[in-house]
């Protein structure tokens, strides 16, 4: 490699290290514990399948809560699942829904540019992954 290409890639290295960002950033894996079967990051809008702390799927690109409906983060529970839920609150669809809160907060289908009331949005292959991976009782856990 000629000697300016290697300074410009040099100080690019050193310019992304002072705000905290490294090459093996994504290499670390995703955030979460062992017995986590679906972890979820917030801060980086991705999610992840796992399967005994091993990456079973993903990083998958998700949207989640808006300011005012923040996702809540913590180590949940899966609840129950619903093929073709349909949210009378939001009045609207919520195909492939992993329900993981008491309080209606989900994975499942949705816009991957609009943030929801507290729910995770999917694209519709991911979510028919978490739909077909994901049990009751499974755990699910969410991190900033």
């Amino acid at each position: 490699m000629n000697r300016k290409i290697t300074a410009v890639l040099a100080s690019i290295a050193a310019m992304a290290a002072t705000v905290g960002f490294t090459a093996n950033a994504e290499a670390a894996g995703p955030p979460c514990g062992a017995q986590a079967k679906a972890c979820l990051k917030l801060s980086a809008n991705t999610a992840w399948l796992m399967d005994h702390g091993k990456v079973a799927r993903g990083g998958v690109p998700v949207t989640v809560g808006k300011p005012a409906f923040p996702t809540p983060v913590g180590t949940f529970h899966v609840q129950y699942k619903d093929l073709h839920h349909y949210s009378k609150e939001f009045n609207g669809p919520m195909p492939y829904s992993v329900f993981f809160t008491n309080t209606g907060v989900a994975f499942h289908q949705g816009s991957l540019k609009v943030q929801s009331h507290g729910c995770v949005h999917l694209s519709h292959a991911d979510a028919v992954a978490f739909f077909n991976t994901l049990q009751p009782g499974d755990v699910v856990q969410v991190v900033r």
